[in-house]
């Protein structure tokens, strides 16, 4: 039995309330005029993993009002409290299911409105001969919407409920839905869930001009940039940098590893000002990731010091706020601004029909073959060349040619077989991995004793510098024992069935024969 029904368009719901009047005995319980709010992140999290939240209150309330999680595909209250007002993050939600839902899903996102609608709600309830509630029936009347109702079966009359959700159909005209009201409050905005994610989802014609795919991989990921912008300079959640530090790096990537697609001063030029993106978003993103992390930091020291790194905390908060400041001005800097919209019409701009750079006429099929194989090629030489002698920035160097192949692998996933490349992105992932352990406790290692010596200046406690000496002691652990994992990592990615199948993918005879000359 269908529990939600949608009025035909002209239906007003006080003419539908008369109509269901001479259908059955109505009473009008109450009628007032509310907004309805619904909440996500900006990465649809909550959507993703089939929650709805919407906060409904009344127009002019001062009181508590109720913020609601509901299942997308049926409806259903999964949870429910009262409410001043929605917090922005879910470690500001008291403890309870709400926040219990919220905090794995969300993490470090903001829980930001998505749209919000404002209607008047009927309480209407349907009664038997004693007077007796046997259904009840929400309305709401929507202005850009088309109305609806819902029907709240009694218990004990189910039957009831039956026969009004029939006459609703049958002789009133309204059509059960299951499509939940934000979706068609999207629409209404011209917008659709999940229309924005931080994966790469790009798909290339393998017979596309070589140049053309080039453009088009550069203008999704210029998209990327331009989406996160005002997010990163509003400091609204920490995550908005992320994903634009990760669409520069990935332009940074495409400029460096699709070489002779374009005109060599203008990869250059652009190469310059992408790079310059990476240096000033850095300090920043460094800040966040020790702000993220710091309650991490607390859990590895023993109970009795772990409240003494607190005056740390309070350290990188006030650097972190100056260093967002600075970076705030950048992105709305001339330089910026002007650099990043000439970027956007060169990508624009048709492409020659007879291109000069070398490689711009080859498919991209044949460009990425032969790319992604030589990146492979590259990991594998360098790979093997280190020793337990080898110094860090060998490391350091080897997991950046890991990320070079991985962003390859990424922008032209789509002209391969979905199985056969996601299984060989997991395997890169997994030597990645522990790259990134080793070179992120390295960093923070170094960095926190760069930070001990600023922080003297600052009459902090003794007892902070002694609990700091003891993370850095616990990061050099944590890096010694990513040093000794990297051979067994190293070892399973150059073992031959993945080279095999690397080889089967990327490798083929006419791809080998130009590699050296890529």
């Amino acid at each position: 039995m269908s529990l939600q029904f949608e009025f035909p368009v002209n239906l007003t719901a006080e003419n539908f309330i008369a109509a269901l009047s001479h259908e059955a005995d109505t009473q009008l319980a109450s009628r007032q005029s509310s907004c309805k709010t619904y909440y996500d992140s900006f990465d649809w999290r909550l959507y993703s993993s089939d929650i709805g939240c919407e906060f409904n209150h009344a127009k002019r309330a001062t009181g508590r009002s109720p913020l609601l999680l509901r299942s997308i595909k049926n409806g259903s209250v999964i949870a429910e409290s009262e409410l001043k007002k929605v917090p922005l993050f879910s470690k500001e939600f008291e403890h309870g299911i709400i926040h219990d839902i919220l905090a794995p899903l969300l993490e470090m996102r903001a829980l930001l409105p998505v749209c919000t609608l404002e209607y008047d709600v009927y309480h209407l309830n349907i009664v038997n001969k004693d007077k007796k509630i046997i259904v009840r029936l929400l309305i709401e009347e929507y202005s850009q919407l088309n109305n609806r109702v819902l029907l709240q079966p009694v218990k004990g009359y189910e039957k009831a409920a039956e026969h009004i959700a029939e006459l609703l159909a049958a002789t009133l005209g309204l059509t059960a839905t299951d499509n939940p009201v934000l979706l068609t409050a999207l629409q209404v905005q011209g917008r659709k869930p999940k229309d924005y994610s931080s994966k790469l989802d790009i798909n290339l014609d393998p017979e596309m001009r070589a140049d053309i795919a080039g453009k088009y991989i550069y203008s999704h990921l210029l998209k990327a940039i331009k989406v996160n912008e005002q997010g990163t300079i509003a400091n609204t959640d920490s995550e908005f940098l992320h994903d634009f530090r990760v669409a520069v790096r990935r332009t940074r990537a495409g400029l460096s590893q699709i070489k002779g697609i374009m005109p060599p001063n203008i990869s250059a030029y652009y190469a310059d000002f992408f790079s310059w993106l990476g240096q000033i978003t850095g300090l920043t993103r460094d800040l966040d990731v020790y702000l993220l992390s710091f309650d991490r930091y607390k859990s590895s020291l023993p109970d009795s010091i772990r409240e003494d790194l607190n005056p740390l905390y309070d350290f990188l908060l006030i650097k972190q706020q100056k260093a967002r400041k600075e970076l705030a001005k950048k992105l709305q800097s001339t330089q910026y601004l002007s650099t990043l919209s000439e970027w956007e019409l060169y990508l624009k701009e048709p492409s020659y029909k007879k291109p000069l750079e070398e490689n711009a006429k080859l498919s991209i099929k044949e460009l990425a073959d032969r790319r992604i194989w030589k990146a492979f090629t590259r990991v594998l030489h360098e790979g093997d060349a280190i020793t337990d002698l080898s110094p860090d920035e060998a490391l350091h160097d080897l997991r950046k040619s890991c990320k070079k192949l991985r962003y390859l692998m990424e922008f032209f996933q789509s002209l391969y077989s979905e199985h056969r490349i996601k299984y060989l992105i997991k395997n890169l992932k997994g030597l990645q991995e522990v790259l990134g352990d080793f070179q992120d406790y390295a960093v923070q290692e170094h960095t926190l004793k760069l930070f001990s010596e600023e922080m003297m200046t600052l009459n902090t406690p003794t007892n902070t510098f002694l609990a700091m000496g003891v993370l850095i002691q616990d990061l050099d652990a944590h890096r010694c024992r990513a040093r000794k994992d990297f051979a067994s990592k190293f070892e399973a990615f150059q073992q031959e069935e993945n080279q095999s199948d690397f080889r089967l993918l990327f490798a083929s005879s006419k791809s080998r024969s130009h590699q050296h000359g890529v």
